[in-house]
């Protein structure tokens, strides 16, 4: 236990270190991850680290879920539900079919049930790996929401397939019926168990006398309970963290106050990083391993049908997109749809951000290495290959290219007619016009008497002024010169503030919870400058 504290201990401390560099050379932190892990794994001192694929499926994949489901917009969500809808569950079993026609008659002695559980395995795209891509370059809304979207839903789908098939190679029976009604009843019974556990501690969160520490405590104890309570009436665990995350995500100023709410973001972001960090540097670690089970013999073949599967995959990928889209632009006749004509680039991207990750891992993982007749698991070692050689191919390939192929396609936003910058400041705007006609109408005496409310009343005007002639004849933005003055002043008042704050701290008659009240005050208003100033720059 000793020995393996240190080694995650040294391997958090690396994960920090690449991120870092992953930062200064602008490549997605999950690829160099895997990248990194796949040489450690030659190193002695982390090669009796070992992947527990009920850890991963039990301890890491549920706050991963619950997080991504959190900060996923329901408007834009429930906006392309057509398109992540078809992309979560139809392409997931058409991607497990092909996977198994293509690994059934490639590789000898693998049956078809074994190709529909190389299938279930490698059909999920990885939502951290494209999201971690796709932030950093500029790109369509739509996409990002689709993308995220249909990792989150397809893992669900990807999962139930992935079980089945494991069910007709143990038992050696398959019924397409059954399994199909089964099929129905796990997604749905997944939703709704996720939403009766959401009720459950939405209850909680919101009639109890919870404390921001409680509410936080209580945020990671609900995908746990979504996931074990799914998983334990064997529904989709997955479909119930994610539909869960979404029902509470959408009401969460309505049962977090604003200190859980500040404190919840800063809590699960570092949570959330330390264990994507984890997951895909232990993806690199594990790899050598499963070289060595498949034998020197056995490698040369190895490598040659995961890129063929991996080839197959991608192209399976762009068929689907391209097929979505006909489809979307015919049924769009009959049907009110989002976007009746989507193009040639968005699939063209869409089709490009195939990256595999942790769910692959783990399901590969969680087959049993032998079969309740004590005989070996059948061709055991080249699926595990095969799903890690598929989730390198794809991070790195597709991971490495897709910024530049998003600059090429150079694709238009075509949802929002006006930019960003201009939204932000329509939004500033309706705020300063409202908050100034409620001072107006309902504390007109006030303003007269009151110094604090005239000065509330300043700041509004002078947003306003800022507001009304937002560009410059020449060009430049206004809020651009006076922002760089502002920052500039604020920044050196809070500086001395601390200063002074931190003497007075020293002094016997002061109160260091006083003091504290006011360094907390001082950093909150440090972030707003920073969030604004990020707009300016």
């Amino acid at each position: 236990m000793h020995q393996l504290v240190i080694q995650y201990a040294c391997l958090t401390a690396i994960i920090l270190f690449v991120v870092m560099l992953s930062q200064k050379i602008k490549i997605a932190y999950p690829i160099l991850l895997v990248l990194v892990g796949l040489l450690l794994g030659f190193v002695p001192f982390f090669q009796g680290i070992e992947i527990d694929p009920d850890l991963i499926f039990v301890i890491f994949l549920p706050p991963l879920l619950y997080e991504a489901a959190w900060y996923t917009s329901w408007k834009d969500f429930w906006k392309w539900r057509r398109v992540i809808s078809s992309f979560a569950f139809p392409i997931v079993i058409i991607t497990s079919c092909v996977v198994a026609v293509v690994s059934h008659n490639l590789i000898p002695g693998f049956t078809l049930a074994a190709g529909f559980l190389l299938g279930g395995i490698i059909s999920p795209p990885d939502a951290v790996s494209a999201s971690a891509i796709l932030k950093n370059v500029k790109v369509p809304k739509r996409l990002i929401t689709i993308v995220e979207g249909e990792s989150l839903m397809n893992d669900a789908a990807s999962l139930v397939v992935f079980r089945f098939a494991l069910a007709a190679i143990i038992t050696g029976q398959f019924a397409f019926g059954q399994a199909a009604f089964s099929f129905v009843v796990v997604i749905i019974m997944g939703i709704a168990t996720g939403i009766a556990v959401a009720l459950a501690f939405y209850a909680i969160h919101r009639y109890l006398p919870t404390t921001s520490n409680i509410d936080i405590v209580l945020t990671f104890l609900t995908p746990y309970a979504m996931y074990i309570t799914a998983e334990s009436f064997h529904f989709s665990g997955v479909l119930a963290v994610v539909s869960g995350g979404l029902f509470l995500s959408a009401r969460k100023e309505n049962f977090l106050s604003n200190r859980s709410r500040l404190q919840g973001v800063n809590v699960w972001e570092a949570v959330a990083f330390v264990l994507n960090g984890i997951v895909f540097m232990l993806i690199g670690l594990e790899f050598p391993v499963i070289v060595k089970g498949l034998g020197p013999d056995g490698l040369e073949a190895g490598i040659k049908y995961s890129l063929i599967i991996s080839g197959v995959l991608i192209a399976t990928r762009f068929a689907s997109t391209y097929g979505a889209t006909i489809f979307t632009m015919f049924i769009s006749r009959y049907i009110t749809t989002a976007d009746s004509s989507p193009g040639w680039k968005a699939p063209l991207l869409f089709g490009w951000t195939g990256m595999r990750g942790v769910v692959s891992l783990a399901a590969a993982l969680s087959i049993p290495i032998v079969l309740d007749n004590g005989q070996p698991f059948p061709n055991r070692d080249l699926i595990l290959f095969i799903t890690f050689s598929v989730i390198l191919v794809t991070l790195v390939l597709q991971g490495l290219t897709l910024p530049a192929l998003i600059r090429w396609v150079d694709m238009p936003d075509r949802d929002y007619t006006i930019s960003y910058e201009q939204q932000r400041q329509l939004v500033r705007k309706k705020i300063s016009n409202l908050s100034l006609d409620i001072l107006q109408t309902k504390y007109p005496s006030q303003l007269e008497s009151n110094d604090m409310v005239k000065a509330l009343k300043l700041r509004y005007d002078a947003d306003m002024e800022l507001l009304k002639d937002w560009e410059q004849e020449d060009g430049e933005s206004r809020a651009d010169v006076f922002y760089s003055d502002y920052r500039t002043i604020m920044a050196d008042l809070m500086h001395q503030q601390r200063s002074l704050l931190k003497n007075l701290n020293k002094k016997e008659g002061i109160n260091d919870d006083i003091i504290r009240q006011q360094l907390e005050l001082l950093d909150l208003e440090e972030e707003k400058l920073r969030q604004n100033f990020m707009h300016h720059r």
